[in-house]
């Protein structure tokens, strides 16, 4: 019994303290792989993505070096009225490219920093540092179910509380 109180003691003050702990990211991205057509497959609710389903988030790189940024969902259902926003960002940390400053009311701009990406680019999963706003990204609209745990878990490790985590609908292909 003094074993399991102990271990119980460790773990909650483990797991208070990971939110203390600073973000950490991935140690490099190729931002132009990076560019393309992202699916969320879960994220944390923000109120800016109220009612959205099937959300994407595509990303193309200007030529000033700058990232363009477009999201897109559907309200309510996949067959609600399409809702759009289009937003810039660029990278903060030229040394790794994983934190950068995106915007869509600017002259305001939030934390996007990738904290875990695919060795093929499949999948990304992106955090802010005060870990109260995460999503799961991937290229295509689903992934296995497997895959989704092994992210719980390292979510969880970097201090996230995943029982905020909603799983977004997305279609049955891809669009």
């Amino acid at each position: 019994m003094k074993h399991l109180f102990f271990s119980t003691l460790i773990a909650f003050i483990v797991s208070g303290c990971s939110e203390d702990l600073p973000l950490e990211t991935v140690h490099q991205v190729d931002i132009k792989r990076y560019m393309g057509k992202w699916y969320e497959i879960a994220s944390f609710p923000a109120w800016f993505q109220n009612n959205c389903t099937g959300t994407t988030a595509t990303y193309s790189l200007n030529t000033d070096g700058t990232v363009n940024v477009l999201n897109r969902c559907f309200k309510k259902t996949l067959n609600g009225p399409e809702d759009t926003a289009e937003g810039s960002a660029y990278v903060v940390d030229t040394q790794t490219n994983s934190k950068l400053k995106v915007s869509f009311f600017r002259p305001f701009y939030g934390d996007y920093w990738i904290i875990d990406l695919a060795t093929d680019y499949s999948y990304s999963i992106v955090g802010h540092p005060n870990r109260k706003y995460l999503w799961i990204l991937s290229r295509t609209p689903h992934m296995s179910t497997q895959l989704y745990n092994t992210l719980l878990t390292k979510i969880q490790q970097k201090g996230f509380d995943i029982s905020k985590l909603n799983k977004t609908i997305q279609p049955q292909k891809a669009q």
